[in-house]
């Protein structure tokens, strides 16, 4: 099953571009800028991280975005992950990417865009994946941020597909920016929202309805309310769900525990998402080899997981009937 996984094409519909920065890289970026990291070495980075909550993640991700600084920093950053994609036959992928962690710091919002932008040019024309570009707002800021993000993103917007809400979930729930995804919505944006990873069912009914989200972002909590995992297998709503990120912030105390493929098997279109994988211990792949160790599936359920993801893509339907061919072509050999 292993050489079936790596070689299934996979569709990434879950990743912060700042989560995918290795500690190589981060050091790397640190000398270029002349930034202090306060570790020894990338092996004493990478022991740093053990979390017990998404707090203490955010704690120490936001500290490792300082390393970015330039333009070229993000390209860089950004063709890193691609050539990880390449690697896992990652075939789309659409990319979160946080201007506030930037711009709060001083980095101008363009030069975020254009230095990821670019990048994702070369992963498609060189490399031959497919992208689009989503960029969130930071939960655990004020909705007046957001709103100033928004207004800078404008002048980009071609190249946006849509915003998302992402950082803490607790105590920032989805209705304190249902204002800033209205006026996404008016400008012409696609909706997203991480919801119901730390936080309630609750969050993800609000989140489809206050802030009109074509997915959910993690959604794993679902299962506390019978009537919102009906109403999500009826509408077919996407979940992105981020397996090796859940345990490691102790979402679930391990794989077994994980509720991903029961839900996969009530019918909900869940898919599968590496998150932070520099973080979280592993990209595309290895979340899907960690699952099926856990929960062992038949070749066609973690196809299904793919197939899903291509339908709750935000790209064309030409595009989603050429990549369906391309999985069950793929199928159909085993």
């Amino acid at each position: 099953m292993t050489a079936f996984i790596q070689g299934l094409p996979k569709v990434e519909l879950h990743l912060h571009i700042e989560g995918s920065l290795e500690p190589e890289l981060a050091f790397e970026l640190a000398k270029r800028n002349n930034i202090d990291i306060p570790y020894e070495s990338p092996e004493a980075l990478k022991l740093a991280y053990e979390f017990e909550d998404l707090q203490s993640f955010l704690d120490i991700y936001y500290q490792g975005a300082n390393v970015l600084q330039s333009e070229q920093d993000f390209y860089d950053l950004t063709m890193a992950y691609l050539v990880r994609c390449k690697q896992d036959n990652v075939i789309h992928t659409e990319i979160f990417f946080d201007p506030q962690t930037h711009t709060d710091r001083g980095i101008a919002f363009e030069t975020v865009f254009n230095g990821i932008h670019r990048a994702l040019d070369v992963g498609e024309s060189e490399l031959g994946i497919s992208s689009h570009l989503i960029m969130c707002f930071l939960r655990h800021l004020s909705e007046e941020s957001a709103i100033d993000t928004l207004e800078q993103s404008l002048p980009f917007k071609d190249k946006i597909i849509g915003v998302g809400l992402d950082s803490s979930e607790l105590g920032h729930p989805p209705e304190k920016f249902t204002r800033v995804f209205n006026m996404a919505v008016e400008a012409g944006y696609l909706t997203v929202a991480h919801a119901g990873e730390e936080g309630p069912a609750q969050n993800i009914i609000d989140s489809l309805e206050m802030l009109k989200v074509s997915r959910v972002d993690h959604g794993v909590r679902c299962v506390e309310d019978d009537k919102l995992l009906a109403r999500l297998i009826e509408e077919k709503t996407p979940l992105t769900v981020c397996p090796l990120s859940n345990i490691k912030l102790c979402v679930f105390d391990d794989m077994k525990q994980h509720n991903i493929v029961e839900l996969l098997r009530k019918g909900v279109a869940v898919t599968i998402n590496s998150d932070d994988p520099s973080y979280f211990g592993g990209y595309m792949t290895d979340n899907f080899l960690a699952v099926n160790e856990a929960h062992p599936m038949t070749h066609q359920e973690l196809a299904q997981f793919t197939l899903n993801a291509i339908e709750g893509s935000f790209i064309s339907d030409e595009m989603k009937n050429r990549y369906r061919e391309q999985v069950m072509d793929y199928v159909s050999k085993f």
